[in-house]
């Protein structure tokens, strides 16, 4: 289950990417909704994938 925490705090590296207006809006909203920046959700958005993405690579 994604849970958000603050593990991410401390990122540093600057990187640009694009959103869709649509996909924008909804993490925007998610982060203000739970109280943390957009970039930290993004963070955790992300390891989450990547964690999954491994676990799912292994049972095959």
């Amino acid at each position: 289950m994604f849970k958000i925490n603050n593990e991410f705090a401390g990122a540093n590296v600057p990187r640009t990417i694009r959103f869709t207006e649509k996909l924008f809006h909804e993490l925007n909203e998610t982060a203000f909704q739970n109280g943390i920046s957009l970039n930290l959700l993004v963070l955790q958005c992300c390891k989450y994938a990547l964690e999954e993405m491994e676990e799912t690579g292994r049972e095959n």
